[in-house]
């Protein structure tokens, strides 16, 4: 408020001043006093020039606490400009000292590595010329000795680690890629500079001896290799039917698992029927630890453990609903899984009803499955075949009339004809229409 009167004040100075200097050009005669026309386009004069300058204090001035804000905030900004040329300069230096670095390394490379290590690092100090700075070479050697030295290092590990591949001594050049300091050659490119080596008459697979040169190292160091290698590992492996080598590496290395690691190793089980056993083992292992839980599941119960299997789906029972369940045993149609699931275990209702998995088996071609399970239940006593019935809480009553003419269709007239008993004597029903679509169980419920 106090600006705002400070401005009007000098605005009233202003306009006053603006005024006198205007009646010095033009005054008013006496005529022009008392003349009503020459006064109102005086009044009309007057009030142009105040809604004029109105329009300049509106727009042309600011409050003097709008410049102090202003310049708090120029010196944050300079201060901010302070820092950033600072940190650009710190990574100019940087960027100059990899270009000294890697245009010197590239030349070096492009002539075999003929010349000494020795002789790499006075080309180094010479480049001034190349990049106009003294300092940076100096400060290249200077900024830190100890990094002076793990960079000499690391040179020394490149150098030899090409010269071993120059003179064919892949075996000793995959050893030193595992073993390079700060795993600098444990990466996809010295991996494709191995696969495109390809096969060596008489020797093992170089690639081959890379993943198994840095697999073991893995394990020893504590270190994770990456998922990409991992796989590409895993699938070397099995492509030159080293599955022993699998083996060890999943289940004694530390590396990356992945779901395609797992689906690699599922894959191979089906293509070679003699392995298929231990490659279940090895995916259920990878699937595990990746926490794909329903494939897991599945190498279970390929494998026949039906039990295991069936404990897993009630620890992740969360996680797996009836349509993964219906999935699972159309992958693996086995009278033991599909028995465990429409059954009650400990205490607790089946996970699947009985009838919806015999109609889906005979929806997808699996009839031999579907009539082996029918031929089991008619071989109850009516009241199993009761409990059965009521106990399903998942099928209507429409569905459990449609396995009965299943039933009856296919030789199994005398569980048709209790399927239809059972369904009648429910809450006073004495015929069951097509349209009935009332759960068994409501008037439990209700």
């Amino acid at each position: 408020m106090e600006n705002l009167k400070f401005w009007q004040q000098s605005l009233q100075r202003w306009c006053i001043t603006r005024e006198e200097q205007s009646n010095l050009k033009r005054r008013m005669t006496l005529q022009d006093s008392v003349n009503l026309e020459a006064l109102n386009k005086h009044k009309q004069d007057l009030e142009d020039k105040c809604r004029k300058l109105k329009e300049d204090m509106s727009t042309m001035y600011v409050p003097a606490q709008k410049k102090a804000d202003l310049d708090e905030e120029m010196i944050v900004l300079l201060k901010r400009r302070d820092i950033a040329e600072d940190l650009h300069k710190d990574l100019q230096f940087r960027h100059q000292r990899l270009q000294v670095i890697s245009h010197t390394l590239n030349s070096w490379m492009k002539q075999n590595m003929r010349i000494p290590f020795k002789d790499v690092l006075e080309r180094i100090q010479q480049t001034k010329a190349i990049y106009g700075s003294l300092s940076v070479v100096d400060e290249l050697f200077e900024d830190d000795p100890n990094k002076t030295k793990e960079a000499i290092v690391m040179l020394y590990y490149i150098e030899r680690f090409h010269e071993l591949i120059s003179l064919g001594e892949y075996e000793k050049a995959a050893c030193f890629a595992a073993n390079s300091p700060k795993r600098i050659l444990q990466n996809a490119g010295t991996m494709d500079k191995f696969k495109a080596i390809g096969k060596v008459r008489g020797k093992p697979l170089p690639l081959l001896l890379f993943f198994e040169a840095i697999f073991n190292t893995s394990q020893a160091f504590k270190r994770a290799i990456n998922v990409d290698l991992t796989l590409e590992g895993i699938k070397c492996g099995l492509s030159e039917e080293r599955l022993d080598l699998v083996t060890h590496w999943v289940t004694q290395e530390k590396l990356t698992f992945s779901e395609k690691v797992g689906d690699a190793i599922f894959a191979y089980g089906e293509q070679h029927p003699y392995h298929k056993s231990r490659c279940l083992a090895l995916a259920q292992i990878v699937y595990n630890e990746c926490g794909l839980h329903k494939k897991a599941i599945l190498c279970l119960c390929r494998q026949g453990q039906f039990h295991e299997a069936m404990e897993h789906i009630q620890q992740q029972s969360k996680d797996i609903n009836p349509d993964d369940l219906i999935q699972l045993i159309t992958a693996c149609p086995q009278i033991d899984l599909i028995r465990g699931l429409t059954e009650e275990r400990n205490g607790k209702p089946p996970s699947l009803s009985f009838a919806l998995t015999v109609l889906h088996l005979f929806s997808v071609d699996m009839k031999k499955i579907g009539m082996k399970l029918l031929q089991e239940v008619s071989k109850a006593e009516k009241d199993v075949i009761e409990h059965l019935v009521m106990s399903d809480l998942f099928c209507s009553i429409e569905k459990w009339q449609e396995l009965a003419n299943i039933c009856l269709q296919n030789g199994f007239k005398n569980l048709s004809n209790d399927i239809m008993s059972i369904l009648r004597s429910q809450a006073g029903v004495s015929e069951i229409s097509e349209d009935d679509i009332t759960n068994v169980m409501e008037h439990v419920f209700w």
